[in-house]
């Protein structure tokens, strides 16, 4: 398998160098060069698997030749024993046909867990295996870092920079994040928005002199490992409501398409997904765009769903890529208009070709709230406010009833406690091992949103811990 950039300007590389580049060298995302297929009699055999053993063998064509399927399953099946649910990803049916797909078990309490606690072991055993060290920049809306420091943490060849946009994201998820006193992790609160800090993440990985310098390396979505072990819980989910032989149709809260291109991802590998839909909060980008064809930047509110508070999606360049049946000529003049305009427009064809599978529709922070309340009354689940866009898009986008609808519940509902206690008059309670988060000392730097102080930082921060001269 060999990857190449959205972009078209940037060299193929293999699955190790495509974990350790994260984003391609002309500024575009990688993607397989082909997609490779699972037929229906490999889904079939796949069905009794347990949850790691079925990582594996999901993951192991986009990680040939460059990785075993032998080497993957010993990646995964220690990285899911972090998990404190025997399913890992369990499925909970919330109504006709409708089921929940729990997300929340790893050690931070979000989706992210299931590709980083992944990724991490993938960034050491490649730096094992080549001698080398990383220093890895990501940004989050909120889960992602506290996901990515866990996975990285203690790592002897990895110094890891995380940018939180200061004030946008919970107590319980900037506290995640800035209690870890680990040496190796650096957190940083940036004067902006989440999409200051992954445009800074951006312009870092377009500093090639800097890049090279420090060895930096990709921990966000936009690391193709990240997608693809999060097809993992598509596929897994599908073969329990009857795949091959039967159609699924997912609802996926997201602002930024990472988690719900996985969802594509799996669909053209072969797994029979109707449809994607997508659930947006008020920064609906991905929704406007569904409906008019048009990607424009609006303004970032702050809502009670604040890790979809986004309107550069990153990941739907990738989609972009595909539309336009992978010329990556077409995909970097739109994404250059973008850049320098705020927006650009595909035209009414391709439009239609991405509606064929993806729906999307947004809500509010009252309808937000309203779903959590209906939940909790109807069958005594508790939503935190991303999954609860979820099912809330289920219900609104749910088509054939015959065919099974999964609402993706992407965070555990006491990393917004107060989102929760205002909704239903219930204040979730954190798991044992985070029950003095609260009272821990936090340890972050605030940074303006400009890209000379962040390089600056960096560069201080490495030199002092001796990782560069």
């Amino acid at each position: 398998m060999k990857y190449v950039s959205t972009r078209g300007k940037a060299s193929e590389l293999a699955f190790d160098d495509v974990v350790l580049a994260g984003l391609a060298r002309d500024g575009g995302l990688f993607v397989p060069r082909t997609w490779p297929t699972l037929s229906e009699n490999a889904l079939r055999a796949m069905a009794d698997d347990d949850y790691a053993t079925l990582a594996a063998r999901v993951m192991a064509p986009f990680a040939a030749p460059a990785m075993s399927e032998a080497a993957l399953h010993e990646i995964t099946a220690d990285a899911y024993r972090t998990f404190d649910h025997p399913d890992i990803a369990p499925l909970k049916p919330i109504g006709d046909n409708i089921f929940l797909l729990e997300l929340f078990h790893g050690p931070t309490l979000a989706f992210k867990d299931y590709a980083l606690q992944v990724l991490g072991r993938l960034f050491e055993r490649i730096l094992a295996e080549r001698n080398q060290r990383i220093t890895i920049l990501g940004a989050t809306s909120g889960d992602t870092g506290s996901a990515a420091i866990e996975a990285c943490r203690d790592r002897d060849r990895i110094e890891i920079f995380i940018l939180h946009p200061k004030g946008r994201v919970s107590d319980v998820q900037r506290r995640q994040m800035t209690t870890v006193q680990t040496a190796n992790v650096h957190n940083v609160a940036v004067e902006g928005t989440f999409d200051d800090c992954q445009g800074l993440v951006k312009a870092l990985f377009g500093d090639n002199t800097f890049r090279d310098r420090v060895g930096l390396a990709a921990i966000n979505s936009i690391n193709w490992a990240r997608i693809v072990a999060q097809v993992v819980y598509y596929v897994r989910a599908a073969l329990a409501l009857g795949a091959p032989d039967r159609e699924v149709t997912f609802a996926v809260p997201t602002g930024n398409f990472g988690n719900v291109f996985s969802g594509y991802v799996a669909h053209n590998i072969g797994v029979p997904i109707r449809r994607l839909v997508i659930g947006s909060n008020r920064n609906d980008i991905l929704t406007r765009f569904f409906i008019s064809g048009a990607m424009e930047v609006g303004t970032v509110f702050p809502t009670l769903s604040p890790s979809m508070d986004i309107q550069v999606s990153s990941n739907f360049e990738r989609l972009l890529f595909d539309l336009y049946d992978r010329d990556g000529a077409a995909v970097r003049s739109r994404m250059d208009a973008f850049r320098d305009t705020g927006s650009f427009e595909v035209e009414a064809d391709r439009l239609d070709r991405a509606r064929d599978l993806f729906t999307a529709t947004r809500f509010d922070d009252d309808e937000t709230k309203d779903t959590i309340r209906r939940v909790y009354e109807t069958c005594g689940e508790v939503l935190d406010p991303h999954s609860a866009i979820g099912v809330a898009a289920a219900h609104r986008c749910r088509g054939n009833e015959s065919v099974p609808m999964v609402a993706l519940a992407t965070a555990h509902p006491a990393k917004f406690p107060d989102a929760v206690e205002a909704a239903i008059g219930v204040r979730p309670v954190l798991p044992p091992a985070l029950r003095d988060l609260m009272d821990r000392e936090e340890r972050y730097t605030v940074l303006p949103a400009d890209v000379d102080s962040l390089r600056d930082h960096m560069s201080r921060t490495l030199t002092a811990r001796e990782t560069i001269v």
